[in-house]
């Protein structure tokens, strides 16, 4: 199946890219202080000098974390599903942002003391065992490439219904989205984490425009909400012949009620678990611009909210989101629907945020899973004394790799695969809270007992995820929700697997304390966890102590 080139929508697309492109290589030598010769250190190259004020961190965040995926998926889901699998993702935000005001001050400061540029140096130097921070290490790269890998499925969507493919010419299909990913892996490897913050005030600025339109438009248009919802749930009712139930669910009923909320509390307890949420964190210059940001972001969560409505938008609008290869594809329902109800020029503006909106969070995750492999793979295991030029080379070098391997992923692969995959990203992701979260503030439990529960917890969701079977094609991975065991209370497995994963941590810490298994060595003070910018011991430390320079050496087994 071919289709036809909107050669406007597309030229918009194209010129904006091009914008932010430029912007991105430019980027390189922005907001760089007088001594920083060059981005030769994570310090410049992965976070940004470490000294993003409060609205750069707050579009940087903003574009990490609403990703175009986010665009496509939460209507998709509004779309094909309704309440449970879609609107969960607006008090998930809400619920996040308070979180992030407690949890992730008290990170930024410990880091900023000790130099540690990701939540496996913290939880190295907290515990002092390299095969924990190795166990982090792996489980955010792992978790990531999957989500980077979604990144390129938000980008396709776009190019399908620009008409930019074929089911007949693979080439023709893959080689903008090829060309799309050379660019961003260029000015990445040039600017560091420069870039996304640059870019990421076009991607917001055009996503808000495109979405408040959208919202004030379109029911407008489509006679009023009334409507709009009586066709949803109109839609959402109807019996699906293949499984004898309803489609979707359009109002959450007491039945659905501990799937919505595992689904939304697991999801905003894991989202800042991940390396590039982290990352945004640390390339923040204050704690204070950390709390800030989290009285100020849930203006995203107004954002979403209207954004997985547009799913519902979409069914009264009569959407049809065909794929290339004639099937029905609810990931194309958004791309679609303003390329239908819109002029040429304003679908291209609205199509151009999704695409950009995917090159920011895709760039992010990138430079965090190298951050991740070169600090806690690297340095930890095979060269200890790598200088701190040495180790920003490798992060650059590894942030190239993830991004091939991400496109290899989506062009060799089924994207249900990228799917399915992604929703395990977030069960394994999880599994890192007790460990990072709990050393922020007690260093309680052992180290041993942590790694255990961590691979106790990956394995329980794991096998429990892919025993959960989609009723319509019979393949395994097909959904998130699984009954509690030994009940038929369906549930978010992530939390099932967290709840799992603590109780073994505890209990072991209990034995392992009880036969006085020796500790690691915890190189962090009391004072580290309220630190600021302005904390004159920072720098006393930092003549005093090696470990805090980057290059120091890593935690001890």
């Amino acid at each position: 199946m071919t289709r036809e080139v909107n050669w406007v929508a597309l030229a918009i697309v194209i010129v904006l890219f091009v914008v932010v492109a430029i912007m991105g290589f430019m980027a390189s030598n922005w907001r760089r202080s007088k001594e920083a010769t060059g981005l030769h250190s994570l310090d410049e190259w992965g976070l940004g000098g470490r000294g993003f004020g409060t609205w750069i961190t707050w579009f940087l965040l903003g574009g990490d974390l609403y990703t175009a995926y986010t665009f496509v998926a939460v209507p998709a889901a509004m779309y094909a599903t309704g309440a449970v699998s879609g609107f969960f993702a607006v008090p998930y935000t809400i619920v996040l942002y308070p979180i992030i005001f407690i949890i992730m001050s008290r990170l930024w400061s410990v880091s900023h003391r000790h130099g540690y540029v990701t939540a496996a140096d913290f939880v190295g130097g907290r515990y002092g065992s390299r095969w924990l921070s190795l166990a982090i290490a792996l489980t955010g790269i792992v978790a990531t490439m999957p989500y980077i890998a979604l990144q390129l499925v938000g980008i396709k969507s776009v190019l399908t219904v620009l008409g930019l493919g074929s089911s007949s010419n693979m080439l023709l299909t893959d080689l903008p989205l090829i060309l799309a990913f050379v660019v961003l892996a260029a000015y990445t490897y040039t600017s560091g984490l420069r870039a996304p913050a640059m870019i990421a005030f076009v991607k917001d600025i055009l996503i808000y425009l495109a979405i408040i339109v959208a919202v004030i438009y379109l029911p407008i248009k489509l006679g009023g909400w009334d409507t709009i919802f009586n066709a949803a749930q109109a839609k959402l009712g109807t019996v699906n012949q293949a499984t004898g139930k309803p489609a979707g669910v359009f109002i959450t009923s007491p039945t659905n009620f501990a799937s919505y909320w595992t689904l939304a509390l697991g999801s905003a307890m894991a989202l800042f678990m991940y390396p590039h949420s982290i990352t945004g964190v640390l390339a923040s210059k204050g704690r204070n611009t950390i709390r800030r940001n989290a009285a100020i972001l849930p203006l995203y969560s107004l954002m979403l909210g209207f954004l997985a409505l547009l799913g519902f938008v979409a069914i009264k609008a009569g959407t049809k989101p065909i794929d290339l290869d004639g099937s029905a594809n609810p990931q194309l329902v958004v791309p679609q629907l303003f390329l239908d109800a819109f002029p040429s020029w304003f679908a291209g503006i609205a199509l151009a945020a999704i695409a950009i909106g995917a090159l920011v969070p895709a760039a992010i995750m990138s430079i965090a899973a190298a951050n991740m492999f070169t600090r806690n793979i690297y340095r930890d295991f095979f060269k200890p004394d790598a200088d701190p030029k040495t180790e920003a080379n490798v992060s650059k070098v590894v942030s190239l790799l993830v991004k091939v391997g991400a496109l290899v992923f989506v062009i060799a692969m089924d994207q249900t695969t990228a799917i399915n995959l992604q929703l395990l990203g977030g069960i394994w992701i999880l599994q890192t809270f007790p460990a990072v979260v709990a050393g922020l503030y007690t260093r309680w439990f052992d180290r041993w007992a942590l790694l255990i529960g961590w691979a106790v917890g990956i394995v329980f969701g794991t096998i429990s995820a892919y025993n959960v079977v989609n009723p319509t094609t019979k393949a395994h991975f097909g959904g998130s929700l699984s009954p509690i065991p030994g009940t038929d209370i369906n549930v978010y497995i992530a939390v099932t697997a967290f709840a799992l994963n603590l109780i073994v941590a505890v209990v072991l810490t209990l034995v392992f304390r009880a036969l006085k298994v020796p500790q690691g060595k915890d190189l962090t003070r009391p004072s580290d966890f309220g630190a600021d910018e302005t904390d004159p011991k920072v720098v006393q430390l930092e003549k005093a102590e090696r470990f805090v320079r980057p290059g120091g050496p890593p935690p001890v087994a």
